[in-house]
């Protein structure tokens, strides 16, 4: 699997908390770390420049979109997902599994794999574990995932076994067509990491852990089926039961969690990459974050004539050049400058949370430093509500 092209160093622990380096061909990730979600090979409204520029070292892209559109072979044709990008950092495609699920219409889920209808046309496409594997491959990007069967939050325990079992068989055949396309000379060198599903059920969850263990090693591991519905309890339950049960070498991605407070407490619990639509998703509906306030939401009249920074403590693009009083306004009127500074607001705030987190980890500041920053964000989140 020329795993050798790819590697995680431990630097330090603070109980669960880690911090690492994870090593790619397109360079290193510091963990803990976000990673912005472009979707379509494009985070929304912002340049790849200004993602570097707020220390942004990783990003992700979707295969089911990608598929659709343009297409993995117009991509592969123009050089890979990197070049059609214009980012020169790692990069990671998710399986499109989701999105199969969530968001096209499923005509029928079989062990063999997925028929489903776009949710752009309607045209019936038919995604299996083997399939998955070839158009990431053409995508091109340093870590693809397996493809899964991530249930609903609220699944019944009937179903999240018959998702496990089917998503173990789908890794076993991910792996295999993997291995051989690896193989083959021309190919740049990928890692492909699992995804560990099991919802909120306990044994589902060590067992599925154990089973995908056995099948590595692995270059890195995620973990699915959180953020999905669940209470929050759970999650956080669930992943103290995984920490111990995973390998301290390799990186661990907690797929679709990126609100702040989310983020800080799955770093406690031993968590290292992250990924979320919410910073881009939150900014087009004039929503903001700040350690100051919470959640703000910039639509309110209270910030109609107000001069100061969205956050006096942030240092990011928008809040150096623009106040309140002016985001009110955009967002008010809808104006695409506005979800562009929120935006970039948004994702500075998340990518610099994850750098403080490693620093105070690395330093041994860590958990009196979390404890203070969450009660902080949650005491203002509550005013704000």
């Amino acid at each position: 699997m020329r795993a050798d092209s790819f590697s995680f160093q431990l630097h330090a622990r603070e109980g669960r908390a880690r911090a690492g380096t994870f090593h790619t061909p397109h360079g290193a990730v510091d963990t803990p770390a976000f990673m912005p979600v472009g979707t379509q090979g494009t985070v929304k409204t912002v340049t790849p420049h200004e993602l570097r520029q707020m220390g942004a070292s990783m990003i992700l892209a979707n295969t089911y979109h990608l598929f659709l559109r343009p297409g993995e072979d117009v991509v592969e044709e123009l050089g890979g997902l990197h070049a059609f990008m214009r980012w020169d950092g790692p990069l990671l495609t998710d399986s499109g599994g989701f999105q199969v699920f969530s968001l096209a219409r499923i005509n029928q889920v079989r062990d063999d794999g997925v028929v489903f209808q776009s949710h752009i046309d309607g045209s019936r496409h038919f995604f299996t574990p083997e399939g998955v594997m070839d158009i990431q491959a053409a995508l091109g990007a340093d870590v693809v995932m397996a493809f899964d069967e991530c249930p609903p939050g609220g699944a019944s325990r009937a179903e999240v076994l018959e998702a496990n079992r089917r998503t173990l068989g789908w890794l076993e055949r991910c792996r295999e067509r993997f291995r051989q396309l690896q193989e083959e000379e021309a190919r740049p060198p990928q890692a492909l990491f699992p995804v560990l599903q099991g919802n909120v059920f306990d044994d589902l969850r060590r067992q599925q852990a154990r089973d995908v263990l056995a099948m590595g090693p692995w270059s890195g591991l995620a973990i699915g089926g959180l953020s999905v519905g669940e209470a929050k309890e759970d999650m956080w339950r669930t992943l103290e039961l995984l920490d111990p049960l995973l390998p301290s070498d390799a990186p661990r991605y907690l797929m679709g969690v990126g609100y702040p407070d989310d983020l800080l407490r799955a770093v406690t619990r031993g968590c290292d990459l992250f990924d979320c639509v919410a910073p881009t998703r939150n900014a087009r509906h004039g929503t903001a974050w700040s350690l100051e306030e919470g959640q703000v939401n910039l639509k309110h009249a209270r910030f109609t004539r107000d001069r100061t920074p969205l956050d006096s403590r942030c240092d990011c693009y928008t809040c150096r050049h623009f106040d309140r009083a002016y985001l009110r306004h955009l967002a008010v009127t809808g104006e695409w400058l506005g979800h562009r500074l929120v935006s970039i607001h948004n994702l500075h705030f998340l990518v610099d949370l994850a750098r403080a987190a490693r620093h105070r980890i690395r330093d041994g500041t860590f958990p009196g430093w979390s404890r203070d920053w969450l009660d902080r964000y949650d005491a203002a989140r509550g005013e704000e509500g």
